[in-house]
């Protein structure tokens, strides 16, 4: 399919930014997003093409007005059955058959962006564009804390070498906004270090309170949330314990409790409760990091030993706010005692830049009028 790119009031081309997301989770796509919608607001012209097969109605969540859904996996992330539950060997496979059609995949991808007259690239990070944007010859610009060889490297064996090749095609980007909590990332050409990238609530604590029937103080009101894996087994039966607290989750699947919040409407969003909560409690997540620290909102994480990002964004919480480092054991075993211990202050004084959507959608923009 071709787009026609003509200006609604002019004769003068669109110009296009064609934006790719990794298959993985909902994390890459929500920050993604808020650049995406970013670049809208400051420069109506461009029209937004986003390659991923996160759900449409996420990315209407995070973006105002029109833009164009393209449903395209080019990475696969990591399988889990939940977010602290990984199957390597789905992976691998999976992996292997990636990599066995990737010249199919990127003629495929490079055809349509040629057709398209597309004029830059972003992917959050799936390594596979890298190459795709080289045979449509397009700038590729990539942004993120983290990349995949960083995952399957951690992971050895056979796994190796797909980290060997996860870092050819890395190597062939233009350039990366390397975002807070990361690691080394070496292997890209030209890093920009930029700022967080975050969300911001939609609604006044006043109308949070009076939609959801929170009466609870900041600091008896808890708020769970897990990415979009989710974490199984959590033992909810706890929140007996705590009498005159209220608990927020966007678990479905949890049990109907009186003093228990659950978010089934798709179009709130975990950073639109964070106003009226004393305390996050999650995994490691980038975006949920990122937007409670903007908000300054206190961080519960559990520790996540199977994913080699976790402790650069452990690090980052340690660093910039508030915060306890907590054991799966303390959540599914314990009996929720860490709620009644005091936060631990960030060892950082000075503030952590929060402008890293600006940054990168400013930088777009001028990219492309230039």
């Amino acid at each position: 399919m071709v787009y026609k790119k003509n200006n609604l009031t002019s004769n003068i081309e669109r110009p296009i930014i064609y934006i790719a997301i990794s298959n993985h989770g909902f994390g890459h796509t929500t920050r993604t997003a808020v650049v995406a919608n970013t670049i809208k607001k400051l420069c109506p012209e461009i029209l937004v093409i986003i390659a991923t097969t996160t759900p449409r109605w996420l990315l209407e969540s995070y973006i105002d007005g029109y833009f164009i859904h393209r449903p395209r996996a080019f990475d696969l992330g990591v399988v889990q059955a939940d977010c602290l539950a990984m199957n390597r060997q789905v992976n691998l496979e999976k992996l292997l058959e990636i990599r066995q059609n990737q010249n199919s995949i990127i003629s495929s991808e490079a055809n349509f962006i040629r057709q398209n007259r597309v004029n830059l690239i972003l992917a959050d990070i799936p390594f596979l564009v890298s190459k795709i944007a080289r045979v449509a010859d397009v700038p590729c610009w990539m942004m993120g804390n983290f990349g995949w060889n960083l995952i399957y490297r951690d992971w050895g064996g056979e796994f190796l070498e797909i980290a060997d090749w996860v870092d050819e095609c890395y190597s062939q980007s233009s350039r990366l906004f390397r975002l807070p909590f990361h690691e080394d990332m070496s292997i890209f050409p030209n890093i920009t270090d930029v700022g967080l990238i975050s969300s911001s609530p939609r609604y006044t604590e006043e109308d949070i309170r009076s939609i959801w029937g929170i009466d609870t103080p900041p600091e008896k009101t808890i708020l769970f949330t897990f990415g979009s894996f989710g974490l199984k087994s959590i033992p909810y039966s706890n929140i007996r314990r705590f009498f005159g607290w209220k608990f927020i989750t966007f678990d479905k699947s949890a049990p109907d409790l009186p003093n228990l919040i659950k978010i089934n409407d798709p179009k709130w969003r975990p950073v639109d409760l964070m106003p009226v909560c004393g305390r996050l409690v999650s995994r490691p997540g980038f975006s949920t990091f990122a937007e409670a620290i903007k908000l300054g909102i206190p961080i519960a994480s559990i520790t996540d030993g199977s994913f080699a990002e976790a402790a650069f964004l452990l690090e980052g919480i340690v660093n910039y706010s508030h915060h306890q480092i907590i054991t799966p054991e303390d959540l599914f075993n314990g009996s929720w005692d860490f709620l009644h211990k005091p936060l631990i202050p960030p060892c950082k004084s000075e503030p952590i830049a929060k402008d890293g959507h600006e940054i990168v959608a400013r930088s777009i923009i001028t990219c492309i009028k230039n």
